[in-house]
């Protein structure tokens, strides 16, 4: 009898080992908790908007002012087109990946911060945590696409043939942000002045990326063979996708739509690869 409950005592033991590769992710152990990913992303969206006046209306707010400010400074003082779009449509549909991407690295930055108590007490896959605060902004992107639509038909503007790839771009949008969010995520442990940091990034970043402006005026200024050096911003590629599949702006170039793309794999395989090599200092510096 002893020996049966000795050995069902060892079948529930479960041996905390370090993981093997140069990335190291397990995606078996990542299934295995996907109960905690989940109430961790939900925890997230209920924080957020716990004792606020508005509520989730918040997450069309943002996007209608910046769509409002952006439109009066590029559109009514810089003058520049928005590709026979309507203006009010052309830079709000491109806002919605980018607040999604920009909400993501921000709340994923101070992630690992925020939840110390639970990384110095019990074990789990600290990737978890960057993990659910990024996909906790997918709740306000549906809230705010749902604004989207109702634009889209008042200006009587039809989505493309294009419309099946929606979700790959919004994926992209989403592998971006948890990449460069691991990396800010694991810096800010040992670095806090990071959080100080991630603000700015996020302004200069957001001027970079063609928002309120076609994407082809900065690449028809750029030397030619050099473009491919715009495209290295990975939001390039994902704006111009996004606002391809729904409003029929036109790509650039496809070529240099893979550009936007591999950039983004390589910040994430790269954020993994560092996330997993300072994760094992995270309990003892948090």
């Amino acid at each position: 009898m002893s020996e049966l409950k000795a050995t069902a005592a060892d079948a529930n033991k479960v041996l905390i080992k370090p993981q093997r590769g140069l990335v190291g992710l397990d995606l078996r152990e990542l299934f295995r908790f996907r109960e905690l990913i989940f109430f961790l992303t939900w925890r997230d969206i209920l924080v957020r908007y716990k004792q606020t006046l508005l509520g989730g209306t918040w997450a069309i707010i943002q996007p209608v002012l910046q769509m409002l400010i952006l439109n009066v400074l590029f559109g009514d003082i810089a003058g520049l087109t928005s590709g026979g779009i309507p203006r009010p449509l052309f830079t709000y549909s491109a806002l919605l990946p980018w607040n999604l991407f920009a909400t993501a690295i921000g709340e994923a930055g101070r992630s690992l911060v925020t939840n110390r108590n639970m990384i110095t007490r019990i074990y789990f896959p600290r990737i978890v945590i960057p993990l659910s605060s990024v996909l906790s902004g997918v709740v306000d992107f549906a809230i705010a696409f749902l604004l989207l639509a109702i634009m889209m038909v008042y200006y009587g503007v039809m989505p493309t043939s294009g419309i099946w790839g929606l979700p790959l771009y919004l994926l992209l949008s989403l592998i971006t942000a948890l990449g460069v969010g691991l990396w800010l995520s694991a810096l800010n442990v040992h670095y806090r002045d990071v959080r100080h940091i991630v603000p700015f990034l996020t302004q200069f970043w957001m001027l970079g990326t063609p928002i309120a402006y076609e994407a082809n005026k900065i690449f028809e200024r750029l030397p030619q063979g050099f473009e491919w050096l715009y495209a290295l911003n990975p939001m390039v590629g994902v704006i111009e996708g996004f606002r391809n599949a729904l409003v029929g702006t036109p790509i650039y170039s496809t070529g240099l739509l893979w550009v936007s793309i591999i950039t983004s794999m390589v910040l994430l395989i790269t954020g993994l690869i560092y996330f997993r090599r300072m994760e094992r200092t995270f309990a003892d510096v948090v």
